[in-house]
């Protein structure tokens, strides 16, 4: 694909993601084809949107979102500006099909990481770490069937990225936690008096949430992308996703580590 061609697919996906509307697919002639072309086409929407990337998130770190979407492994995709909240907003629900939160571990980092030849071991990423955070994503998609989409219009989707709530800064003690075995209670009350509760843990995350964070550095070392100081970077969903509707409220409470909570806006 040439690059004219990767914008097309890139300005096609904000066009839809802001009116909240969906695609079959990418027309054939932007369409990606591997993953490579997912990501050169995701890498266009900072430029056609306008916004700045304020981090990253991982999709499918747990074989069951593996499978339920075909893909092999995980997907990294861009946390834009003006899609990031603070604890306790209120996210707009309007065009969003998924309808689903997910209790996730974030992490904000402290230094740049740059791309390198080697990979990053983990003790070296989470040196580069300022803070822990917990944190809810709110995931959504441009394709009316995403679940069959493939992971190459998957990326360029942006890796089904949409809303995203960032939780307070965890104790600085949080590098004694076990994050594995940590666990989490994810809370939905509805408008009408209904509740929702699941738990989960940071194994849910590929077998650990500090595992994925250093997935995703070495995938952004391997695009030639460097993980900035002050992005931040959500591992994905520790427990199975929290369905909402409209009016719901949400709250993930993480022990020791915090809360995070947000209302999906009626």
């Amino acid at each position: 694909m040439n690059e004219s061609a990767t914008q097309e697919a890139a300005r096609l996906i904000w066009t839809h993601w802001q009116a909240g509307q969906v695609l079959d697919a990418l027309p054939q002639a932007c369409r990606p084809a591997n993953r490579a072309e997912g990501h050169a086409i995701q890498a266009q929407l900072p430029l056609v949107s306008g916004r700045g990337v304020e981090g990253w998130k991982i999709a499918a770190t747990s074989t069951v979102g593996q499978a339920h979407i075909g893909v092999s492994g995980p997907l990294a995709g861009r946390l834009l500006a003006g899609q990031v909240a603070a604890d306790g907003a209120t996210v707009p629900s309007a065009g969003n099909r998924m309808r689903v939160a997910e209790p996730e571990f974030a992490f904000r980092f402290g230094r740049d990481l740059a791309p390198r030849a080697t990979p990053y071991g983990m003790a070296e990423v989470l040196d580069a770490v300022y803070t822990l955070h917990p944190a809810l994503e709110v995931p959504d998609s441009r394709y009316a069937d995403f679940a069959h989409a493939g992971e190459a219009q998957l990326l360029a989707d942006n890796a089904c990225a949409h809303r995203f709530v960032l939780g307070p800064a965890a104790p600085a003690d949080w590098r004694d936690v076990d994050l594995r075995a940590h666990p989490v209670h994810g809370r939905v009350s509805g408008a009408s008096g209904s509740h929702l509760s699941r738990e989960g843990t940071g194994a849910a995350v590929l077998g650990d949430p500090r595992v994925a964070l250093t997935w995703l550095v070495n995938e952004l070392s391997a695009l030639g992308l460097t993980l900035q100081a002050g992005q931040i970077v959500t591992t994905g969903t520790c427990m199975t996703p929290l369905e909402i509707e409209p009016g719901d409220s949400v709250t993930a409470d993480y022990g020791r580590l915090g809360c995070v909570s947000m209302r999906f806006a009626a």
